[in-house]
């Protein structure tokens, strides 16, 4: 175990947001972040980045909850009742009780089939949407993209794809809760469950969520009117150059030499100097999508952002008062 924790600590350390946190901080923050303990249930509140299940030898919240267990002093084993994304930040049910987490997961499935919304989110969006508040509908399904399968919109599914599963209709409510110099902060609330479900919503707002290094590309500019661009030439920007914030991401090929990065989100030069960041922290930003709360039986339960979330409302002058 102890060596396990050791290789994922140095893969987490490669690849993490400013100073990158081993295991055994890891399990620290995760033992500072319970936010609700009753019985057989414990919500704690999740750093993004830390995968639910990793991959070999990689840092995950899977890995960690043995020794979160022994921790907290619970005699029975934890698992995982629901979860934001890899790359979310926010609040992890989890339950050391069979039984509880058989009736959690029924009340979810309930709540979204009676048309309540149990989760709710925030997220810092690159643009401002049009209308203060509404719904994106549309189809998700995974397609192929060379040696990649990612998320696209599928704007009117057929009755047979949707009957085989090969698209999903996702619907996500939003509300903009303020907005300053372009940008917003978003109230998100899935009806749905698919993965990459609400970049994928915002990308079709025109605004995509900050640090959405996969989606963002989608979204052209002309003349500073937010277009968007159909997913197969939208690939991510991967390479540091000055083109001076360019929509193009990948098609674009400047001149000399350049250095391959992860995909990356292309920010203006105005918008990273806001943010205290160069072109080379770009790559570091992590994803701005927040789990605040989850509706349970006996009420809501909320988890605050986490310091580089509160940190980004505080330099773009969005609002942080409002009961995040």
């Amino acid at each position: 175990m102890a060596a396990g924790l050791a290789r994922a600590g140095r893969r987490a350390r490669a690849a993490g947001w400013r100073r990158p946190l081993g295991p055994e901080e890891t399990l620290g923050l995760l033992e500072a972040s319970v936010v609700h303990r009753e019985g057989a249930v414990l919500a704690l509140n999740k750093p993004s980045g830390l995968p639910v299940l990793g991959r070999p030898g990689e840092l995950s919240l899977a890995l960690l909850l043995p020794a979160l267990r022994r921790r907290l002093g619970l005699s029975a084993e934890l698992h995982v009742v629901k979860a934001p994304a890899r790359e979310y930040s926010g609040l992890t049910l989890l339950s050391s009780c069979h039984r509880a987490t058989e009736e959690l997961q029924r009340f979810f499935t309930g709540a979204r089939q009676r048309g309540q919304y149990p989760a709710t989110y925030r997220a810092v969006t690159v643009g401002v949407p049009a209308e203060p508040e509404g719904e994106i509908r549309t189809g998700l399904c995974w397609q192929q993209q060379g040696d990649t399968a990612v998320v696209v919109p599928v704007a009117a599914p057929g009755r047979g794809s949707l009957a085989r599963k090969e698209v999903k209709n996702t619907l996500t409510r939003y509300r903009v809760l303020g907005a300053a110099g372009g940008c917003a902060l978003l109230q998100l609330q899935p009806r749905t469950a698919f993965p990459e479900q609400l970049p994928v919503h915002l990308t079709l707002l025109l605004c995509p969520a900050l640090g959405d290094h996969q989606h963002s590309s989608r979204v052209g500019r002309v003349l500073g009117v937010p277009f968007l661009l159909p997913p197969e030439p939208a690939a991510p920007c991967t390479q540091v150059h000055g083109c001076g914030g360019c929509w193009l991401g990948a098609q674009h090929r400047p001149q000399g030499p350049t250095e391959l990065l992860p995909p990356l989100q292309v920010l203006d030069e105005a918008l990273l100097q806001r943010l205290g960041l160069s072109p080379q922290q770009l790559q570091h930003l992590p994803l701005h999508i927040h789990l605040q709360e989850l509706v349970l039986l006996q009420g809501p339960i909320r988890a605050p952002p986490p310091p580089h979330f509160l940190r980004t409302l505080q330099r773009l002058g969005l609002p942080g008062h409002l009961e995040l």
